[in-house]
């Protein structure tokens, strides 16, 4: 399995413009007839383009200084010069490109194949043909091309999910997603087992109407995680892009916390890091139920019974509470799409218009940060 990175700082050149021609056209008689020098071609650019054929942000860890080409010369007889090849790099969803200079977010790549410029090439200089005048008609100078942009850049990466697995480190996570996915966490006894946030894809229903949903293992916290103690922040970034959180509580006899001081502790890191996680929906499930303790298993009912969620038992080594977990999830993913569903309607209402009332139509006006200035 490829190393997972998450964060990477690189710095960014795009492609110089090529210079303009000095050159004059070549006749029988005419010894140096009219200029005739071609325009550089523009130098390349540097995009950023979204995709999920890449999980990690690991090639930028080796590929720190990224230059696109420069525009090619101008040459005689009108001849423009070759453009430059454009540096397109491919990125994961859920990519963010920050100024590294200023802190800025610059954009947030989160749509498969959207792409952005964020640096643009130079312009090619102008060959002597455009200086041309009626009292100087044989000018023997050029523009030269325009540099191109240098910019410094980091990348930051949060996984993009519709389920997020919450829990203490042996919590079952890793073991729940290898049986309800094709994915293959590491799993053993011992914390912070995963190190990396792993993926899954979860297919629900039947063709032709099955579903694919993809599922997020998140590192185990533990208390302080919003001040970076153990993965700490390395994994609470990661839960801001997950739609529906499934919360693991431990009923083993080898389960050291009370299920409810376990749901407090993770509830509080994710409000001390971000406020608006706590507006999430989400569901509490307990896990290992196969080496359930009867105590901690009239513990955790008694909880659930009282914040008002559904009893939701599991054991993903015999599969018992598994179908009914499904069940749920699959009410809870429904209610979520309904209300997506729902603002996407809102939205699109509220299209942007000019000053004088007339709708945006170029791709600039409806997206103008598809190009970083």
């Amino acid at each position: 399995m490829p190393q997972f990175v998450d964060e990477a700082r690189i710095i960014v050149e795009s492609g110089k413009g090529g210079a303009g021609a000095i050159s004059f056209r070549r006749e029988k008689f005419v010894p140096r007839g009219g200029p005739d020098g071609g325009d550089g071609g523009q130098g390349g650019s540097v995009i950023f383009i979204g995709t999920n054929r890449r999980s990690t942000l690991l090639d930028f860890k080796h590929r720190s200084h990224l230059i696109a080409t420069p525009g090619g010369p101008g040459r005689g007889k009108n001849m423009h010069g070759a453009n430059g090849r454009s540096l397109r790099l491919e990125v994961p969803l859920g990519t963010q490109i920050f100024d590294d200079d200023t802190g800025a977010l610059l954009f947030d790549l989160t749509v498969p194949e959207e792409s952005v410029v964020v640096a643009r090439g130079g312009r090619g200089g102008r060959g002597n043909a455009h200086f041309a005048t009626a009292t100087r008609q044989t000018p023997d100078y050029a523009d030269t091309g325009i540099s191109g942009q240098t910019r410094r850049l980091r990348l930051e990466l949060k996984v993009m999910a519709r389920v997020g697995l919450l829990g203490f480190p042996n919590a079952g996570k890793s073991t729940f997603l290898s049986r309800v996915t094709r994915a293959h966490p590491r799993i053993a006894s011992y914390p912070f087992t995963t190190l990396h946030p792993h993926l899954g894809v979860l297919v629900m229903g039947h063709s032709p109407n099955e579903q694919e949903i993809v599922i997020a293992d998140l590192p185990g916290l533990i208390e302080g995680a919003h001040e970076g103690k153990g993965l700490g922040t390395r994994f609470l970034k990661h839960v801001e892009r997950t739609r529906i959180l499934l919360h693991f509580l431990d009923l083993s006899h080898e389960g050291a916390e009370d299920p409810a001081d376990s749901y407090a502790i993770i509830r509080r890191e994710l409000e001390l890091f971000d406020p608006e996680l706590m507006e999430k929906p989400e569901r509490v499930v307990g896990t290992k139920l196969d080496a359930a303790d009867p105590e901690r298993v009239e513990k955790f009912l008694a909880f659930v019974r009282k914040k008002g969620f559904p009893e939701l038992m599991i054991s993903s080594q015999t599969g018992e509470g598994m179908p009914r977990l499904m069940e749920e999830l699959s009410i809870v993913l429904a209610e979520e799409e309904r209300l997506e569903e729902s603002r996407k309607h809102s939205d699109s209402s509220d299209q942007d218009v000019h000053r004088d009332g007339t709708a945006s139509n170029t791709p600039e006006e409806r997206n103008p940060s598809s190009v970083i200035a």
